[in-house]
C-alpha cells in the first residue's frame, strides 16, 4: 500500500534533513504544477517521483467543463 502525503513529507524531511515546512512547500508546489498541466490537457501521464503517476479520465474532464459552463444535471432538473 502507498504512503500518505504526510508520511512522504516526513520521510523526505528526515532523509534530506530539511524542515517539515520546507518539504510541505516543495510537495505542494509539485501538486500545483500537476494541476496546471492537467488544466492545459496536453499530457498522457504525469509522473512525480515518490508520489506516483497521475492521469485524467477524459469523460471526467468533459463533465468538469460542463459544470463550468453551467450545464449541470441539478440545474437541468430544477427547470421542470
Amino acid at each position: 500500500m502507498g504512503k500518505t502525503k504526510e508520511e512522504i513529507i516526513y520521510f523526505l524531511s528526515s532523509k534530506y534533513d530539511l524542515p517539515v515546512g520546507t518539504i510541505k512547500q516543495i510537495v505542494n508546489s509539485q501538486f500545483k504544477s500537476v494541476s496546471l498541466i492537467i488544466k492545459q490537457g496536453h499530457f498522457d501521464t504525469i509522473k512525480l517521483p515518490y508520489l506516483g503517476k497521475f492521469t485524467v479520465n477524459k469523460k471526467r474532464v468533459e463533465h468538469i467543463n460542463k459544470l463550468k459552463d453551467g450545464a449541470t444535471r441539478r440545474s437541468n432538473n430544477n427547470k421542470r
